[in-house]
This record gives C-alpha cells, sequence and structure tokens, in this order.
C-alpha cells in the first residue's frame, strides 16, 4: 500500500488501462457463466412495511428517497457487486491505512455483506451498518449492529466519533454529496479516515461500439431521470473535490475501468466484465429504471421492461465493448 501524501498533497493513482485489447477467442467464455452462475447469496430480509410496486419493494422508511428496490433478487445483486469489488481491490475491502480501528460505521450498508466482513477481520472494533432498509441477517459477528438511518439528514455521531467511515456506491442515492461528506469530518476522530467507493455511472467505449445501441439509449433515459430529480450519477471523480472542500488532508485517488462482459482480452478485466454483467444479469437493468421512470417520467412498466429488455441484449453482443471508471478516495481528519 502507497505511503499517505503529505497533507498538502493529493496522491492518486491510475489504473485505468489506455486502451483495452478485445479478446476475440470465444473458446473460453463457458467457464465464466459457469463461474458466475456458481455464485449466490442470498440473505434474510426482515418484514416491515415496505412499499410494493411494479413486481419490486421498496424502503418504507424515507419512503421514496431512495428509488432501487431492497426485495430479494436486488439484495442478490449487490452482493454480487461486492464479489466485484473484492476482485477488483485484490480481495481488499478497503484501501485506507487504517491501523486497529475501535469504532466504524458504514454507510448506506445494504445487505450489510461489507460489514459483515469487516467485523470478521476486526473483532476489537465496533462496527455499526446504517441503512434506510433493514435488511439485513439477524445471524453477525457479536461487534456489529445494524441501524435504520437516513445519512443524509443531520447526523449525532459527533459526541462519539469514529475511527473509520466507509461508503460504497452511492450513486444513483445521494443528492447532496458535499455534505454528506462534511458529515463525515465531523463525525471522524482527529487523525481517522473516512473513504468512498464510487462509480463515474454513465459507461463510454473506446473504440465507439457503444454509440446509437439500445444501452446509450437506456443509459440517458434513466440516468437523466436520475438527475433530473436531483441525485447525482456520477460521484466518482468529483469525490476528491469534495474531500477537500470539507477539510481532509493526505487525501488518496484510485481509478480503476471496470469492463461489462467478457470481451476483454486481458484475463483480469475478462473476470472483472464478467462479473459485471453477472449484476446486470440480476435485474440490474430493471432495477434501476423501474421507480425512477413511473414514477417521474409517467413511463408504464410495460415500457420500461421493454427498455430494459433491449438494453440487456445488447449488453451480451460481443462487439459492444462498454466500460465504467470506478474511483476509491480516502482522506484523513487532521490530527490537530
Amino acid at each position: 500500500m502507497a505511503e499517505p501524501a503529505t497533507q498538502e498533497q493529493t496522491t492518486t493513482t491510475n489504473n485505468t488501462p489506455v486502451n483495452v485489447e478485445v479478446d476475440n477467442s470465444y473458446e473460453n467464455d463457458s467457464s465464466y457463466g459457469d463461474e458466475l452462475s456458481s455464485y449466490t447469496a442470498s440473505l434474510t430480509s426482515s418484514v416491515l412495511e415496505f412499499r410494493h410496486e411494479n413486481g419490486r419493494r421498496y424502503h418504507g422508511y424515507r419512503d421514496g428517497s431512495y428509488l432501487l428496490p431492497n426485495d430479494e433478487s436486488e439484495n442478490d445483486r449487490l452482493d454480487i457487486l461486492h464479489e466485484l469489488f473484492l476482485q477488483l481491490l485484490d480481495q481488499k475491502l478497503y484501501l485506507a491505512p487504517i491501523k486497529n480501528p475501535q469504532r466504524v460505521i458504514d454507510l448506506a450498508t445494504g445487505t450489510g455483506i461489507w460489514a459483515i466482513d469487516f467485523a470478521d477481520q476486526h473483532p476489537q472494533a465496533e462496527v455499526i451498518g446504517c441503512d434506510l432498509s433493514p435488511i439485513q441477517p439477524s445471524l453477525v459477528p457479536p461487534n456489529l449492529k445494524f441501524l435504520v438511518d437516513d445519512i443524509e439528514s443531520d447526523w449525532a455521531y459527533e459526541k462519539d466519533p469514529f475511527d473509520f467511515i466507509h461508503a460504497r456506491y452511492l450513486s444513483l442515492s445521494i443528492k447532496n454529496f458535499g455534505k454528506l461528506i462534511k458529515e463525515c469530518y465531523r463525525s471522524v476522530k482527529p487523525g481517522g479516515w473516512v473513504e468512498f467507493q464510487d462509480w463515474n455511472s454513465y459507461p463510454y467505449s473506446e473504440d465507439g461500439s457503444l454509440k446509437d445501441t439500445a444501452l446509450e439509449r437506456y443509459f440517458n433515459e434513466v440516468y437523466g431521470a436520475f438527475e433530473k430529480e436531483g441525485y447525482e450519477v456520477g460521484p466518482g471523480p468529483k469525490l476528491e473535490q469534495w474531500f477537500k472542500e470539507a477539510g481532509f488532508v493526505n487525501i488518496h485517488v484510485e481509478k480503476f475501468v471496470i469492463p461489462y462482459g467478457v470481451w476483454p482480452k486481458d484475463k483480469r478485466l475478462k473476470k472483472l466484465g464478467a462479473w459485471n454483467q453477472a449484476q446486470g444479469e440480476a435485474n440490474g437493468f430493471e432495477s434501476a429504471a423501474l421507480a425512477v421512470l413511473t414514477r417521474y417520467k409517467q413511463w408504464t412498466h410495460d415500457e420500461v421492461v421493454v427498455l430494459a429488455s433491449k438494453a440487456r441484449a445488447d449488453s451480451k453482443r460481443r462487439d459492444i465493448h462498454m466500460l465504467f471508471n470506478f474511483y476509491v478516495v480516502y482522506g484523513q481528519r487532521p490530527k490537530n
């Protein structure tokens, strides 16, 4: 792990290949399908008053503030994303140089899988996972507890601050990242660390193969709707500036490329692309589109299904070389 920069510096690591080479060999593709189909991780959901709409289930607490489902299908997809991020970071849960943390919080913990893994690895730490939905399992490490909380509301952790604050994949769910990161600054101990891991959610292709596809239309329609409602779609490249504005020092930025599909020739990128495609196949296209388009753009359920189906069909094409950028940014609150 690289040494942190001085307080006046920001360290940036760009792991994005200049060009992602396409693998034109098809003979080994089946192994990735077998690997994906073997990965399932279904966690038990609590039964509370949730919102049911268009055949999907959504959170009830602060109803409407988060526009993706919280049902079993979505939970499975989130757990697949957890495995994708572990593959991306060489099985590391975080990159910040934390040492012997005693009090830790995972923001918007989702299924709680990151918090569970962290609590297992750090039995000395008191770990909290907070989310709008109480969908996490009940059998968890003894040093972990889950809270129902809205992280976009004012916090009350300043009197009992954390050694480490972690947040991952908040794209499409937060309207004011600047305010949220300032809350993190106020709620982390002097010398403590905050780490955000997030997407620039709009995809791109290096060879123009995404242009004029159903995939391009899908992301323009869905992400355009999120942006119109005030949600941040591409927080990844903006995290560094928000960390600086909040007052963090020793800021470190790492940028990664994540393909969609098994088209890259590079074996590591091929594996990342396989996991990314697995989460898309787990109703990912419909999950992101249904609520925002039916509630705010007056689309019908059937129209969204058609849009998602066409995008999913395009996502399986070997001649479309879709890429996403993903960022890991961490910073330290000054010790004095």
